[in-house]
């Protein structure tokens, strides 16, 4: 049951746009509400955001409360009698807790990144009627967000609801959001959105693309991530040609390591000259100081165990930036201290 929602929170493409429209007026037809007249379909969910302000501009009724919160809270409290008060917490860690870290960062950023993108924070030169104009246009468009239903990001909670037997009271919800992305109940209309077009993860289920956008949708609406930190789309551009040169001189502390990281370690302490710290029998430290940032310290550890063809690999794990020593590094590996770490054979 699980898998089945981590699917569908991590689904692309176009859903099954007739199977959503049934699921939106049985959601509002539960809620006791009339159908709602239109139905109205976007490209991405910064597009459908966008419509969710003029609707709001134009005295919208938003039936969030009714349509989503209620059921919801009905749901919750049935799953609840299910596994009990106490049982709660290991349910919860079993179905919804093992998706919760995937989902929820993922529409985080994407409630940031439309943010962002349709109201910007105003320069911090600005003067005072321009700031407080886009504080305003900030709150308008965080107001218009708070009525979205996170549609297939909300895939934790219909796991949990449903591993308990207690999903009947938000079932259009839930075939709501095997077809769709976030949308936005309003009293005459519910606005939707496509699930995204292209997803890319690392393997911690961050967001993460070297060549393109990480995130994208049918629109043009993109968002561009290395190892799960946004990026501009122009420094990826880049990261082909990035020199040992270019990593040093580069300002911004967070680009900076994202730099170091596609160039890889060992090949940055090869072409910047960098020199050993520290030296024993567990391998050798490095250090790598940085600009206006906290250094890069790395243990080199060479494999005692060959390879096939007889060649021994080498290995580079990066410690605290207090380590002082190379045995130090490898025992923080293992979570213990230096003077605990006596290993009677190393593999």
């Amino acid at each position: 049951m699980t898998a089945r929602w981590r699917a569908a929170a991590a689904a692309t493409g176009a859903g099954d746009r007739a199977a959503a429209e049934r699921a939106v007026r049985a959601a509002y037809r539960a809620a006791g509400l009339p159908e709602p007249a239109a139905i109205r379909w976007f490209g991405s969910p910064l597009a459908a955001t966008g419509a969710a302000l003029e609707l709001r501009a134009a005295g919208a009724e938003s039936v969030r409360e009714a349509v989503r919160t209620k059921p919801w809270e009905e749901a919750r409290r049935r799953a609840v009698e299910q596994v009990g008060a106490a049982g709660w917490a290991g349910h919860w860690a079993l179905t919804g807790g093992e998706l919760g870290p995937v989902t929820t960062p993922l529409a985080d950023r994407l409630r940031n990144a439309v943010l962002d993108r349709l109201a910007p924070e105003a320069d911090r030169e600005a003067d005072a009627a321009v700031a407080e104009e886009a504080r305003a246009r900030r709150t308008t468009v965080r107001l218009a967000l708070l009525d979205a239903v996170r549609g297939q990001h909300d895939a934790p909670w219909f796991a949990a609801f449903e591993a308990a037997g207690a999903s009947a009271a938000a079932a259009p919800l839930a075939e709501l959001a095997r077809e769709v992305g976030w949308w936005w109940p309003y009293r005459d209309v519910a606005l939707l959105s496509e699930r995204p077009t292209g997803l890319h993860r690392d393997e911690a289920g961050r967001l993460d693309r070297a060549d393109g956008p990480a995130l994208e949708y049918a629109d043009g609406f993109a968002l561009h991530a290395w190892r799960g930190m946004p990026v501009p789309p122009e420094f990826l551009a880049g990261l082909a040609e990035v020199t040992a040169e270019r990593i040093r001189t580069e300002e911004n502390a967070e680009l900076r390591r994202v730099l170091l990281e596609h160039y890889g370690y060992e090949r940055y302490l090869a072409d910047s000259g960098a020199e050993p710290v520290h030296r024993d029998e567990t391998g050798v430290l490095w250090r790598i100081v940085l600009p206006d940032d906290e250094p890069v310290v790395m243990v080199e550890v060479v494999n005692s165990t060959p390879e096939p063809d007889g060649t021994h690999r080498t290995y580079w794990l990066r410690v605290p930036p207090s380590t002082r020593t190379a045995r130090a590094g490898v025992a923080w590996t293992f979570g213990i201290p230096e003077t605990a770490y006596h290993p009677q054979r190393e593999t």
